[in-house]
């Protein structure tokens, strides 16, 4: 029975060292739960992995990689790389995004933790600005990363099937 009673007595007066110490552990499950963490490296991943795979039939036919970073020489307008090497390029650069994507999803949470016990009326209403700022930094990341890849990929698509519509008029 004493052990019982140490115990309860132990548990409520270690609330506070247990709040703090679940601190990180809801961060991080927040973090991991919030699909803005994803968001922004999944459709940048898709959209630049559409772009390089519409490329590949033009480079076959002569074309040559206008984005730097998919270019044997790491030069405009040059030989793109091998098709592997570009998925893998396109990979990194998703693991970039998520990183970014992380670092202030993380930032984000932690400044509305430690905002809620200094207003401990407006939790609603910090978790609302918290849940706009998070979007609003996912649909800016998800556009500035994925809008040109797209329109490549269209224009892509578009000179892909013009060359196939040529080829086929020519007797190829």
């Amino acid at each position: 029975m004493v052990v019982a009673l140490m115990m309860l007595v132990a548990s409520s007066a270690s609330a506070q060292d247990q709040d703090r110490a679940s601190f990180v552990p809801d961060v991080v499950k927040q973090v991991i739960l919030d699909p803005t963490t994803y968001a922004p490296a999944i459709l940048a991943w898709k959209a630049t992995r559409l772009d390089w795979q519409s490329s590949q039939i033009l480079f076959h036919h002569g074309s040559v990689e206008h984005n730097p970073r998919f270019t044997i020489s790491g030069r405009r307008d040059d030989t793109a790389i091998g098709y592997a090497a570009g998925n893998r390029q396109i990979l990194t650069d998703a693991i970039a995004n998520l990183q970014l994507s992380v670092v202030n999803n993380v930032s984000a949470r932690v400044v509305e933790r430690l905002l809620m016990p200094r207003y401990p009326n407006h939790r609603k209403l910090l978790r609302t600005i918290g849940w706009i700022e998070r979007n609003a930094i996912a649909s800016y990341w998800s556009y500035r990363l994925s809008a040109g890849h797209l329109r490549q990929w269209q224009e892509n698509e578009r000179r892909g099937y013009q060359l196939l519509h040529d080829s086929r008029t020519l007797g190829y």
